[in-house]
């Protein structure tokens, strides 16, 4: 089962039943999240909502809580009285961390979510375990775990050591054949701001980014398609090379092996 190839990943917390086919209709895919989105006296509700629920286990993925606190061993419980095979593992930082087995005794699919400085500095080994399929970063409980006050400046940028932090996992995940998943986008209302990180993200290399909101899905879906000139320009290419069968010009540029990569996925992205 290969990972959700997105681009979006919707969070949904797992004590509101109630939207989980609703996300599932309006995004790519969905996180059951029953971690930060779910507080601690509903988390028993969260895990019987995710018992009772029957969401496309190709597209689900669940968050559930760190090893070692509270109420991990009470998600992974019912975690493996699910058709669930894909999990989110939060602060993720060491292989013990992601090291999940189901009732069977096999690996879960993980996401490992890298989102302190110890996960940061450990992800290259994250991304090396065999069943860690994607990895993500988060902004947020990164500069809390270094007791940092804001992961963006006044404008909205990053922070240098985010920006570290996100280039570090992107390199560690693809170094690995992996999927690369970008932060959440917080301000709901800044469609403008969501627009062009996720423009950044698709070029930049990220597979997905993860939103809060399904009108932020959509928008990341809109970052990743491609648009009227993009497509034109790659079919230009790809017929081009079909004729001429090697390196050649196009416009006055030199196409080779790179650039009919660009053009090969811009082509694939709008399928």
């Amino acid at each position: 089962m290969s990972f959700p190839d997105g681009p979006d990943l919707l969070f949904v917390p797992g004590d509101r039943p109630e939207r989980f086919e609703k996300a599932a209709a309006r995004a790519s895919a969905v996180i059951i999240d029953l971690e930060d989105a779910v507080a601690p006296g509903d988390k028993q509700a969260a895990r019987e909502a995710l018992l009772a629920s029957s969401l496309d286990p190709a597209t689900t993925v669940v968050r559930i809580n760190p090893r070692g606190e509270e109420h991990f061993e009470d998600d992974l419980a019912a975690l493996r009285r699910t058709a669930y095979r894909w999990v989110m593992v939060p602060k993720a930082a060491s292989a013990a961390d992601v090291a999940l087995l189901d009732g069977n005794g096999e690996p879960y699919l993980v996401a490992a979510l890298i989102e302190t400085a110890a996960g940061v500095a450990a992800a290259e080994v994250l991304a090396a375990q065999p069943h860690v399929a994607a990895l993500m970063w988060g902004a947020e409980d990164l500069i809390a775990s270094m007791n940092g006050t804001g992961s963006r400046r006044a404008d909205g940028a990053y922070r240098d050591v985010c920006v570290y932090a996100r280039s570090r996992v992107l390199i560690a995940a693809k170094a690995h054949g992996k999927a690369a998943i970008d932060a959440v986008y917080l301000d709901l209302a800044d469609a403008e701001g969501l627009a062009a990180e996720s423009r950044d993200a698709v070029a930049s290399g990220f597979d997905l980014k993860a939103v809060l909101h399904p009108d932020q899905a959509a928008a990341v879906r809109a970052a990743y398609r491609p648009s009227a000139a993009e497509l034109a320009w790659a079919q230009r290419v790809l017929e081009s090379a079909a004729a001429s069968g090697g390196t050649f010009a196009l416009d006055g540029v030199m196409v080779d092996e790179v650039v009919l990569k660009r053009a090969r996925l811009l082509a694939a992205r709008a399928g």
